[in-house]
């Protein structure tokens, strides 16, 4: 997700050029890659597209593929302030969550999906090298989770597992509040790309149903970067291989890829457990094995293999005109 954001009020180059410039190039060259929001309007005028068309009877396909809950009847993706428009999906398929010596792992796929919008207050983040980027807010999908994630299996040091299965410790990473500061472009800035409030749901026959690391009041935040983080001492992440690919039925929305990419961070406080045992009573124990609470810095995660597609438009029609078309070829 590398590159400056789109300016939907300048001309733009067409999609091609952007997707064919040399890797060297100037960011700020990649900054306007759709074209005006009066030539889209005109374009869904001549579809004859309403934002009531969003198609329902089948999923996106490419290059919208996974983007069927993406919220596109929802109020803010309609206010009429909004500049640009898009949805996201990104599966990470790979990764741990390393609090203290209890590792979390992520073999099994973790997904999330939004849609996202950038209205008339046009918030930006600047980077060090004089680039920049739209920073956008998310709106959560429509019948879907935006975070899902698989329960594993793990080991607590000091908890003793007798019987498998029975008194094994499962753990399962849960949304604790609102996604927020997504900035897709900002990729392999040291600026995460998003903020993730977390918490970990802990599953033991003794721990019963409420334990948990973090809660909603007090999460995890985590800021994932696909550059470096501003820990000490730093991880770095990996922006992995970008593409742009121009709606094929020739509506104005743009998708941008992000393959293989890796996102860090090590900047996130942990609260101690919460809810463990009747009455709490296994709080402490979870917290003295675990080394809980820890401050920012003492522990990590990083989401690896994760593959991410998000489309940007100027207009809410012509979004879903463009994933109601692809549906049918």
């Amino acid at each position: 997700m590398r590159a400056s954001s789109p300016t939907p009020a300048a001309s733009a180059p067409t999609a091609t050029a952007t997707a064919t410039a040399a890797p060297g190039a100037s960011r700020r060259r990649r900054r306007r890659l759709l074209p005006s929001a009066a030539a889209l309007a005109g374009a869904a005028l001549l579809a004859g597209v309403t934002p009531a068309s969003a198609a329902t009877a089948a999923a996106p396909g490419a290059p919208y593929t996974g983007m069927g809950n993406c919220p596109l009847s929802a109020p803010a993706m309609h206010n009429p302030e909004n500049l640009q428009v898009g949805c996201l999906v990104s599966v990470t398929n790979a990764g741990k969550f390393t609090l203290g010596s209890t590792v979390v792992p992520f073999n099994s796929p973790i997904t999330l999906q939004f849609g996202f919008y950038w209205d008339k207050s046009a918030p930006e983040v600047s980077f060090p090298d004089g680039s920049s980027a739209n920073q956008y807010t998310v709106v959560p999908p429509t019948g879907a989770p935006l975070l899902s994630a698989p329960m594993v299996q793990i080991n607590i040091p000091g908890i003793q597992n007798f019987l498998p299965g029975i008194t094994s410790v499962f753990a399962q990473v849960e949304l604790a509040g609102p996604v927020t500061k997504f900035t897709p472009l900002a990729t392999g800035e040291p600026y995460p790309v998003f903020q993730l409030p977390i918490k970990l749901h802990l599953y033991n026959a003794l721990f019963g149903a409420h334990c948990y690391i973090g809660s909603d009041s007090a999460p995890m935040l985590l800021k994932p970067t696909t550059g470096a983080t501003a820990s000490t001492p730093p991880m770095t992440g990996d922006p992995g291989t970008l593409d742009y690919t121009p709606d094929p039925n020739g509506h104005n929305a743009l998708v941008i890829s992000e393959n293989n990419a890796s996102l860090v961070d090590n900047t996130f406080a942990v609260p101690g457990a919460n809810g463990c045992g009747l009455l709490g009573s296994l709080n402490q124990i979870i917290n003295w094995t675990m080394g809980l609470p820890a401050a920012p810095g003492k522990d990590a995660v990083s989401f690896q293999q994760t593959n991410a597609s998000f489309v940007l438009d100027t207009d809410i029609a012509d979004l879903t005109a463009a994933l109601s078309g692809s549906a049918m070829h």
